[in-house]
């Protein structure tokens, strides 16, 4: 059985771009790109950015990491728990959002692999994404990165007065 995980993850990071831990002083800086893709409105359901706190709270501590040029935060990625239930303790959903200004420069894909790689380390078995079909950009970004498209949930949400629908893409580890 062919799966996902089999296509290459890797790929050097784009020209001055380092990947590292995100960290309590980066929110700021990752909150203002969250905020840059709730603003496109094919991004997140989020209508704001939540405080530090809850954001912290709401992700695993393990698995989150930004994109840094020049010293200035471009992008992150980050993972959350799907389910509290112990059965689920591998699978993980996936966030990554890309600063406006560093889009189609290599950014997203290189701490989407980096991510990839940090999930595995951290004993994830499956990695998962809910994307709008109109983000197309995203979608190609994380099937390139070795996810597939498992299915669409129709009518997910209701947003600005319209239903919409969204991917599932998952990633599942070589090791299964």
């Amino acid at each position: 059985m062919s799966t996902a995980s089999s296509a290459k993850t890797s790929s050097p990071e784009p020209a001055g771009v380092a990947i590292g831990p995100l960290l309590p002083d980066d929110w700021e800086r990752v909150r203002a790109i969250y905020l840059e893709g709730i603003a496109t409105g094919n991004a997140t359901f989020a209508t704001e950015a939540p405080p530090w706190e809850q954001w912290d709270a709401a992700h695993r501590a393990d698995c989150r990491l930004v994109a840094r040029q020049n010293g200035s935060v471009i992008a992150w990625a980050a993972l959350s728990p799907v389910s509290s239930r112990c059965v689920y303790a591998g699978v993980a959903e996936v966030s990554v959002y890309v600063a406006a200004s560093a889009r189609g420069k290599g950014a997203g894909r290189a701490i989407l692999n980096a991510l990839v790689h940090a999930s595995e380390r951290a004993g994830i078995w499956t990695l998962q994404a809910g994307i709008f079909p109109e983000n197309t950009a995203s979608v190609e970004l994380h099937k390139r990165c070795g996810f597939r498209i498992v299915g669409v949930r129709e009518k997910l949400g209701r947003m600005d007065g319209r239903w919409r629908d969204v991917l599932l893409l998952e990633r599942r580890s070589p090791a299964l």
